[in-house]
């Protein structure tokens, strides 16, 4: 079953984008997949709603005046608020319309604010049990709060400090001394919970970035910055037309450079990886920027291009011909010329799996390097027929092998 990707939309408002920044520098793929992590999820806001509303329900019971009154409609009012918002949010991020990031947000400090009014108003009630009941529930918050939120470390201290901060004044209006130490308890609470929200953040953020480059590097070739095999194959697949007759189809073009090993056996490996470069640049400054472009490995390169008919395919691979077989300044006063062989596979009439048109494509490369090389041949009958043999002996070689192990 396919997961249901979501994805969040950033902050538009300016003190929503101050306290939902992730800090400098960072990448705005990481920024959304931060957002992601801030919405939590709907049990983790249950819980921490169910807490707070018991809590102010409670104190309401005992004290029924106005302002404990106030402050269980405010905490009803604001969870049922924030129970919306996300809601809405999570069935807008699965449509991929635009979600609504900044109530989300500022909703999350208005029900902070809330949890701190409540334990200002119970202390200041004189009752130690409401005092107990919502000072405890206050800074129990605050631990959730720094876990949930850290992704965002400026709200995760913003709704600490709201929390928290009322507990100092109400201590005031308490004026029992032996409460005294909460000034220089909040303050210290406030400052190492705030501390580990900026470090959780830091280390989240480097191990998305080492994550994101490992990605990277398991899909790209390390030498030409193209993708490779493995991530052309990915692209590939999403990219292929989903069956049926079209006017325009994917068309699959395999490269392999032609007298590529004398230049590199005779000049050496960094001046043939240099020639390497070129090539790659050549194709990506030739073809089109939605065009896929990848490095199988040694001299082969295919190219991906959508929406062509069978006529521009061919086009396009004697235009990349064209353009690769111009002379190189190879540096060192090297100069030279190589030629480039096409193969061409075009989807859905040669197939529509990215092993199958890879195969094709291969098949008609030999026939083009087979009619003298440094030019284009569409995949024929007889090699669409030998790519499906060659795969069939594949599949079969590895059944093979697995029953004997």
């Amino acid at each position: 079953m396919p997961i249901e990707k979501k994805l969040y939309s950033l902050p538009r408002w300016g003190i929503a984008r101050w306290l939902g920044d992730a800090g400098p520098g960072v990448p705005d793929d990481i920024r959304v997949a931060l957002i992601d992590r801030l919405h939590g999820s709907l049990p983790v806001f249950g819980a921490g709603a169910i807490n707070t509303i018991a809590v102010a329900a409670a104190t309401a019971i005992r004290h029924p005046t106005a302002p404990f009154l106030a402050w269980l409609v405010l905490e009803v009012a604001i969870c049922l608020a924030r129970l919306v918002v996300l809601l809405i949010a999570n069935s807008a991020a699965l449509a991929g319309r635009r979600t609504p990031t900044d109530l989300h947000i500022l909703f999350a400090v208005a029900w902070s604010a809330s949890v701190g009014f409540g334990a200002l108003i119970s202390l200041a009630s004189g009752d130690w049990g409401v005092a107990t009941l919502a000072s405890l529930s206050s800074s129990a918050m605050v631990g959730g709060i720094c876990f949930r939120n850290f992704c965002a470390p400026r709200l995760a201290g913003t709704m600490i400090l709201l929390s928290l901060g009322p507990i100092v004044p109400g201590v005031a209006l308490a004026g029992d001394p032996v409460l005294y130490i909460a000034y220089l308890q909040v303050p210290l609470y406030f400052l190492a919970m705030t501390a580990a929200a900026f470090r959780l953040n830091k280390m989240l953020i480097a191990t998305m970035r080492s994550d994101r480059k490992n990605d990277h590097l398991a899909r790209h070739d390390a030498l030409t910055g193209l993708l490779n095999r493995a991530g052309f194959v990915d692209a590939l697949q999403a990219k292929l037309p989903a069956g049926g007759h079209r006017e325009k189809s994917a068309a699959l073009l395999f490269l392999d450079l032609d007298s590529f090993k004398p230049i590199n056996d005779t000049f050496g490996h960094q001046v043939g990886d240099r020639l390497l470069k070129l090539v790659a640049e050549r194709l990506s400054h030739t073809l089109s920027p939605t065009d896929v472009i990848a490095r199988l490995g040694g001299d082969e390169f295919v190219v991906l291009a959508n929406d062509l008919t069978p006529e521009q395919a061919l086009a396009v691979g004697h235009r990349i011909i064209s353009v690769v077989t111009m002379s190189y300044d190879l540096g060192e006063g090297i100069r030279t010329n190589v030629g480039v062989s096409v193969g061409l596979a075009m989807s859905p009439e040669h197939g529509t799996e990215a092993e199958v048109l890879l195969a094709v494509a291969d098949a008609a490369l030999y026939e083009a390097k087979s009619s003298g090389k440094s030019c284009c041949r569409v995949a024929s009958a007889g090699a669409n027929l030998a790519a499906l043999r060659r795969l069939q002996d594949k599949s079969t070689t590895k059944i093979g092998t697995a029953r004997v192990a």
